[in-house]
């Protein structure tokens, strides 16, 4: 158990959370219940930390989809759900989502599935664009993106 915060030590470690890296609404909340700040305390440091820049959820949806997408290579579908998990906004999400490059997801989503089909194992060919298709679609790809270039990759 923590022992009892005063509201500017409350404050002044939730500004050092939220300057290592981004962070959504709903991560700060947690992180202050866990503090055990609670109520109007909690609301008005919230409010301090939009108001002083430290918490920004349009800032986090863009950094975590550029990330994501980069460094994992998540598709729109997995990002997208995973900022509904963290009770992004719809707009906030579609802000996010603008920071992926419409060329660089579609060089990313051919590399898997050139990566699948060559690593895809014994099966008919049906099985392996099958199991390709999924893998793609399992990482957060459109199905109506994957299916078209399989068929690309595969000169059909």
């Amino acid at each position: 158990m923590a022992k009892w915060l005063t509201r500017e030590e409350a404050l002044a470690k939730m500004q050092r959370y939220c300057a290592y890296q981004d962070r959504c609404h709903q991560e700060v909340r947690s992180k202050l219940l866990e503090l055990e700040v609670y109520g109007e305390r909690l609301e008005e440091i919230m409010g301090q930390l939009i108001e002083e820049g430290f918490l920004n959820e349009e800032r986090f949806a863009r950094s975590f989809a550029r990330g994501k997408f980069r460094i994992k290579q998540w598709g729109r579908n997995r990002i997208r759900r995973e900022l509904k998990a963290r009770q992004v906004s719809d707009y906030c999400i579609r802000k996010g989502l603008e920071e992926i490059d419409e060329t660089e997801y579609l060089e990313t989503l051919r590399a898997l599935l050139q990566k699948k089909l060559e690593n895809g194992g014994e099966g008919a060919l049906a099985q392996q664009k099958q199991k390709a298709v999924r893998y793609a679609l399992s990482r957060g790809f459109e199905a109506e993106l994957a299916w078209p270039m399989l068929e690309e990759l595969l000169g059909g």
